[in-house]
């Protein structure tokens, strides 16, 4: 699918969101999980952009400790669900009983539209910080991506390795750069609007100019430094840096010294969840040290539970300087922004 196409689909099933009328509620607001009620309804629905062994293995577990609850993972990218949770609710169809996606606009979304539970679970309110969960009550974060630098350490030595976004610009590195688009990838969508914020658009204007290698999915720079096509990647998921450092691949992450920026994946319990207290059960779930270790440790995703262990060697989240932006500013600004950056670049 081009670019345009991709846009105009992405509108469209936004504007039908925003157009559909939000339905009653079927259950009390903030009220915790009833384990014997919850039992009874026997059943969970949870839509997920998780990558899937990981998402199924969270389920596994929580079903170890509630046999009597199937959880019934549905996982889709995060484009698919927004698509998918559009129609069902435009039809007035209630599946899902519990979201989690990479997009946190969506969340902002369905929020105004009244789609979300005001339901956070203790841990949430006790550990996470306020940038990390919706004021209202309606989401939360429950895991987090870092989109970082990277480098070819049989190409570029880590002395020589630039140390953030700015030294980039430098000459040297003209035709030796990639980087992700943020057209086709919300992780870097997310991520280059961080950076204009910091940088500003004057700063894409100069980058556009050293002949950066355009790739889409946010995937693709760490695979393209560890193939040697480019020596330097501007941008890239830190997990997938880290999973092709385990492959023995010489790759080096980079965590800019301007800021870090930080893409934040909520979780919520619906409104209308078809079964109210198995979404709330699960939900406290998704939230606790062993479902957040777990998504850190076979996934190498980012927690904001404070007492989870990072991988040896992995710095803490406290101890970088990140670039975060809140759901309501990139509801608001980050199209504008994918639009911009195809005006610099081109593509």
């Amino acid at each position: 699918m081009d670019n345009d196409r991709m846009q105009i689909g992405r509108r469209a099933v936004l504007a039908a969101a925003a157009a559909a009328l939000a339905t009653p509620a079927l259950a009390q607001a903030d009220v915790g999980p009833d384990v014997a009620a919850a039992e009874k309804e026997g059943k969970v629905v949870w839509y997920t952009s998780i990558e899937l062994t990981v998402a199924e293995a969270v389920a596994k577990s929580f079903m170890q400790i509630h046999p009597k609850i199937t959880v019934q993972t549905e996982r889709n990218g995060a484009e698919r669900i927004l698509q998918r949770l559009t129609q069902e609710y435009s039809s007035n169809i209630h599946t899902a009983d519990v979201i989690e996606s990479s997009d946190i606009t969506i969340f902002e979304l369905f929020k105004q539209k009244g789609w979300l539970a005001q339901y956070l679970p203790a841990d949430v309110k006790k550990l996470w910080p306020a940038e990390e969960r919706d004021p209202d009550g309606h989401y939360a974060t429950v895991r987090a991506t870092l989109s970082t630098m990277g480098h070819n350490t049989e190409l570029v030595k880590p002395a020589d390795a630039p140390k953030g976004f700015r030294d980039m610009l430098d000459p040297k590195w003209n035709s030796k750069l990639v980087k992700a688009s943020p057209n086709y990838s919300g992780v870097i969508a997310v991520s280059t609007y961080n950076m204009s914020k910091i940088l500003g658009w004057d700063y894409f204007e100069k980058l556009a100019k050293q002949h950066v290698m355009q790739v889409q999915s946010a995937t693709q720079p760490p695979k393209m430094i560890s193939e040697g096509e480019r020596p330097v990647a501007v941008d890239g998921g830190e997990y997938v840096f880290e999973n092709y450092q385990k492959r023995g691949n010489p790759i080096a992450v980079i965590y800019p010294q301007e800021g870090v920026p930080m893409i934040s994946g909520p979780a919520a319990v619906m409104q209308n969840a078809p079964r109210p207290h198995a979404a709330r059960l699960y939900a406290d779930y998704l939230f606790s040290l062993q479902a957040q270790q777990m998504m850190v440790s076979k996934a190498g995703l980012r927690s904001i539970h404070p007492d989870v262990k990072e991988p040896p060697g992995r710095p803490k989240l406290s101890q970088l300087k990140l670039m975060r932006s809140s759901a309501k500013e990139l509801f608001e600004h980050v199209e504008d922004a994918k639009k911009k950056y195809t005006e610099i670049f081109h593509v």
